[in-house]
């Protein structure tokens, strides 16, 4: 464990959309990170905040508060601009802001029993979706997909999607993953695929949201668990990889076809899929899954982001594997892990770095571009 001084209460981690960059809030302000670098390039002591999202690289960022100081109600969207150091434009609603997403060109903003489409540049609403009840805010957002899908609960019962179109808004799908109440949601860096867990915890599965058909199912455990984060590799083409964080403190590393069999051709997963078959498959084999145990204390909330992920060049069947994964976790610290996986489908990590993010003070101010 990193040492320093004691971290900072987390209320929210976020990476921003290609993963450079993180941002935290605590009970005191927030800071933003180079994810690469680990250098502090922002912090506000501003008070209490429950979201904090930004916007690629810029210095326009989204900030909830905590609601312990009237500037900072929980139903208050400020956008927030790190080179004037001062609030760009409020928006009001009438109830707990609970998660905001960015694109270049759209807002996000999601209640527990309504979802918003804002443009970005006009601050107009584009589309108000009721929404089944969600007071977590779960959603997942594809900001860097031609038409920015957006993904959000269907059901309190069952773990069911509603995916819609943000660029234009429009309901595209409805996929239904689970049994169970979703947990968590994330897309593949272009809209394609999106990876679902139930609330359970054992299934972690990838659906093709175009066809709004399951493509991998894979056995995290035999044992609920919480999923905190899931992240796929960065391909802008068929993921590679899918890696999740769990309230057991594991990390949980998932191989996709890509990986497997060293190919990176879109076509060759979709023709490889017999209904049924190949999840089951997927599920049992062990050939898919790596486990790194005791990543984090257990119970303690995390946030993931793959920052790459890179193959030997040779001719084998399974090629070597590296993957490099960025984890922030709600204890107060930053770790970036190496999986490296042979040939032979073994497995092994080394903690390449670790730092409390207390420890980091801003030793002069660096301002994003706009």
């Amino acid at each position: 464990m990193a040492s320093g001084s004691s971290p900072p209460q987390i209320l929210c981690a976020s990476f921003n959309q290609d993963n450079s960059m993180f941002s935290v809030g605590t009970k005191d302000g927030f800071k933003i990170f180079d994810a690469r670098t680990g250098r502090l390039r922002y912090e506000s002591d501003i008070g209490g905040l429950n979201v904090v999202e930004m916007r690629y690289g810029t210095s326009l960022i989204a900030i909830v508060g905590t609601g312990e100081k009237p500037s900072l109600s929980p139903r208050r969207l400020c956008l927030f601009n790190t080179i004037k150091d001062a609030a760009k434009k409020d928006l009001n609603f009438r109830s707990t802001i609970l998660a905001v997403r960015f694109s270049m060109t759209r807002l996000i903003v999601v209640l527990q029993d309504k979802t918003f489409i804002y443009d970005l540049n006009s601050s107009h609403i584009l589309e108000e979706i009721d929404t089944v009840h969600n007071p977590k805010g779960l959603c997942a957002f594809a900001p860097n997909s031609e038409w920015c899908y957006l993904a959000i609960p269907a059901s309190t019962s069952k773990g069911s999607a509603l995916v819609y179109k943000a660029s234009k808004p429009e309901l595209i799908c409805q996929i239904d993953a689970h049994q169970s109440p979703l947990a968590t949601m994330a897309f593949s860096s272009n809209g394609m695929y999106l990876a679902t867990a139930s609330e359970k915890g054992t299934m972690v599965r990838v659906h093709i949201v175009a066809q709004a058909t399951k493509s991998h199912s894979f056995r995290r455990g035999a044992y609920p668990s919480a999923i905190y984060s899931l992240s796929f590799g960065p391909s802008i083409d068929l993921p590679d990889v899918l890696l999740a964080t769990s309230s057991s403190g594991s990390l949980h590393m998932f191989f996709l076809d890509a990986a497997r069999n060293g190919r990176n051709q879109t076509n060759k997963l979709l023709g490889s899929i017999i209904p049924g078959s190949k999840a089951i498959t997927d599920a049992l084999d062990p050939a898919n899954h790596h486990v790194i145990h005791s990543v984090s204390p257990a119970e303690t909330r995390s946030c993931l982001a793959v920052h790459s992920v890179e193959y030997s060049q040779n001719s084998s069947k399974f090629p070597a594997v590296r993957t490099v994964v960025y984890m922030v976790t709600h204890d107060g610290y930053f770790r970036e892990y190496t999986i490296s996986t042979t040939k032979s489908n073994e497995s092994s990590w080394v903690l390449e770095r670790e730092f409390s993010l207390s420890d980091s003070t801003l030793k002069q101010k660096e301002h994003h571009k706009d």
